[in-house]
């Protein structure tokens, strides 16, 4: 499929089902001028393809599609349409907003069932075809780390790059500006073992954003499922993604894209047409009962319909090729429910697709497992080897954290990777990726500075984004010079990070959050393409990425934290302690009252899985979280060493009496004297 180059020309193939004719439009070098159209001779089915001769790589081109435009019956052909090849290997030009590019005539009475004569092509950004580079990927390999060893650091290219001192200016807000020295030795000293970038496929800035002066930062708008973005392209050459995956797998990073296949950059019937609608829509969409009108369980105008094999072969098309042509480890798929989707409700077409694909096994897949459709909520409905984002995890430990009554048992719950949501069917611990903050939402340190969104600069009156982020600004809305405050504050970040690293299953770090970045409030900064959206590595908080690197240290010396099996205080073969234990600060098992009371702290032993059939050593800690205010706190028997006091980060290691006061808005680790000086895995 897409153009693909022989020796003796290109050769195109294009699917439309409905289509009567396709044409490639060839272009000049700079993507001004059509030179010529020329129509696919051969039809295979549903499949229209033909030989170009004369023609290699850098050759620019698009697609016009003959054939019916009736919207009322699904179908929007408009052959004065120029159209992106859906499986372009790479895009050149930005697309320009223009009345051109709809498929109707805007301003008719008639709205979409009008027919638009204008062409569009001057507006519509260039597919180039793209030949063998000759790329040395010198032996790469991925780093292929276990999964419950993995620390995902989720972060977008320009926005980790664009304000960092130690990164040349050119290579600033590109791909390869993520792999300069100045990013990878930072991601190192974190521990981090895999970055997680937000949306790379070619993209488009949506025309009310551009209005506005703004642009689609965030990059959820996938228009080329197969092209890198030529925005985070140094010099326009898509070897860039390449050098940047060989220099992270190099530092045995791997690299995961965040992918956008639920929807397109189409939006709904008064969108414009840019490549799917005008080649076959009535295939590539999911169509109300009224095909005129587009199913929208994602939020955004439409719904790709993966249910028809044809777009279900190239969405496994584009994952493989990202694969196999440039090495990438893993994809979380936004709106994830939404690629299930089938006439029969949460259908598993897709999912039985790529579980079975052989490239794609040896995969990282996460799922965001929600859409906004019906019934679109599917924490804990995703088969092995999925894993998924638990915002069941972010909820309740960012309520407990701020004080609210009743939530041991959601943090206990957290704290063992949600056993109640993802322990069946053979699924690991691993598999809930557990995350306090992310892009979508407030940082780490706005979490504790607002009680509430300030989205005002998006421009929409401060409508968008969550309303409901368990926040807190502990005394002061925003920026303050407080002491007392700035102090609260910081010993919540830490208590949280604490949580996050002494939790089983995958933790997920947001890029920033490390050094204290702010977005000044706004918990929705998709549009933010400024030092609002930008990490601000100069105002970077020493200490804060001192304490987040101790954290990870931590979790690799203690491995009982990062367990493939679940936790359910079963007794353990080999000596017949339970593998999980609660524990009172009166130096009791806590009752069933307890649990329900409102008091804000308890402690937990863990021990290595009764179900584990390796000798883990004697990894037994015991960590106490703290919500309340300080409080007395008895030890289980045995000689204990305090290896971290988030209250006290400073403090080192020191051995602990029979009792310990724990501070208020604290996590403390303790472990046993010979697990507290062994090292941790690098």
């Amino acid at each position: 499929m897409g153009a693909n180059v022989d020796g003796n020309g290109v050769n195109f193939a294009v699917f439309s089902a409905n289509a009567t004719k396709i044409e490639v439009c060839l272009f000049s070098d700079d993507g001004r001028t059509e030179l010529t159209r020329i129509a696919l001779p051969e039809r295979d089915g549903d499949v229209w393809h033909g030989h170009i001769a004369g023609i290699g790589p850098g050759t620019r081109y698009g697609l016009r599609a003959h054939g019916p435009y009736e919207p009322e019956k699904g179908h929007r052909f408009n052959h004065n349409k120029l159209l992106i090849d859906p499986y372009a290997r790479k895009i050149d030009g930005k697309l320009r907003w223009s009345k051109a590019l709809m498929g109707y005539h805007v301003g008719s009475p008639l709205g979409d069932l009008s027919f638009s004569t204008r062409d569009s092509a001057f507006a519509v950004p260039k597919c180039v075809v793209v030949g063998a580079d000759g790329f040395d990927w010198q032996d790469d390999s991925p780093p292929a780390h276990p999964d419950a060893a993995t620390l995902i650091y989720e972060a977008h290219v320009k926005g980790l790059t664009a304000a960092h001192p130690r990164i040349e200016p050119s290579r600033r807000g590109t791909f390869r500006g993520v792999a300069c020295d100045a990013i990878i030795d930072h991601l190192t000293s974190l521990g981090v073992t895999a970055i997680e970038l937000l949306p790379v496929h070619g993209f488009v800035d949506d025309r009310f954003l551009v209005e506005r002066g703004l642009r689609n930062y965030w990059g959820y708008q996938s228009i080329a499922f197969f092209a890198p973005e030529p925005r985070y392209l140094d010099h326009g050459d898509t070897a860039e993604f390449k050098e940047m995956v060989r220099r992270l797998h190099k530092a045995g990073i791997e690299v995961i894209l965040d992918v956008v296949y639920n929807h397109t950059a189409e939006g709904d019937g008064f969108g414009p047409t840019l490549s799917f609608r005008g080649l076959d829509n009535a295939s590539y969409y999911r169509l109300a009962h009224d095909p005129r009108h587009y199913i929208n369980d994602c939020g955004t105008g439409n719904a790709l319909n993966l249910a028809h094999p044809a777009v279900l072969r190239m969405v496994m098309d584009s994952l493989r090729y990202w694969v196999e042509e440039f090495h990438v480890d893993g994809f979380r798929f936004d709106l994830a429910t939404a690629l299930t989707r089938g006439p029969h409700g949460f259908d598993s077409g897709f999912l039985h697709a790529i579980r079975q694909d052989p490239v794609l096994a040896r995969t990282k897949l996460i799922a965001e497992p929600w859409d906004v459709g019906p019934g679109g909520y599917r924490l804990g409905h995703f088969p092995h080897p999925f894993h998924e984002w638990n915002d069941r995890y972010r909820d309740d430990v960012r309520a407990f954290w701020r004080g609210d009554a009743h939530m041991l048992p959601g943090l206990a719950k957290a704290l063992l990777a949600s056993p109640e949501i993802f322990d069946r069917d053979g699924r690991a611990a691993p598999a809930s990726i557990n995350l306090i903050t992310s892009h979508d939402g407030f940082t780490l340190a706005d979490l504790v500075a607002y009680k509430d969104k300030h989205n005002e600069a998006n421009g929409e009156g401060n409508r968008d984004g969550h309303s409901a982020n368990f926040s807190d600004n502990l005394g002061h809305e925003g920026p303050t010079s407080d002491p007392l405050i700035l102090k609260a504050r910081a010993r919540r970040q830490r208590a949280i990070l604490a949580t996050l690293f002494f939790s089983q299953g995958t933790p997920m770090l947001l890029g920033g959050d490390e050094i204290g970045n702010s977005q000044r409030g706004n918990n929705n900064a998709y549009a933010q393409d400024n030092e609002t959206g930008w990490i601000d590595w100069k105002g970077a908080d020493p200490d804060l990425l001192a304490f987040t690197q101790r954290l990870s240290e931590l979790r690799r010396r203690f491995t009982v934290f990062s367990q493939r099996n679940f936790l359910h205080s079963r007794p353990r073969p080999a000596d017949g302690l339970p593998d999980l234990e609660w524990w009172h600060p009166d130096g009791r098992a806590p009752s069933d009252e307890d649990w329900h009371d409102h008091i804000h702290t308890m402690g937990m032993i863990v021990r290595a899985s009764a179900e584990t059939l390796e000798d883990s050593g004697d990894d037994e800690v015991f960590v106490v979280f703290n919500a309340g205010h300080a409080r007395e706190v008895n030890l289980p028997p045995g000689e204990w060493i305090r290896v971290l006091d988030s209250a006290n980060p400073d403090s080192g290691e020191k051995p602990a009496n029979a009792t310990y006061k724990a501070a208020e808005q604290s996590v403390v680790l303790f472990a046993h004297p010979d697990a507290a000086t062994k090292e941790g895995t690098p």
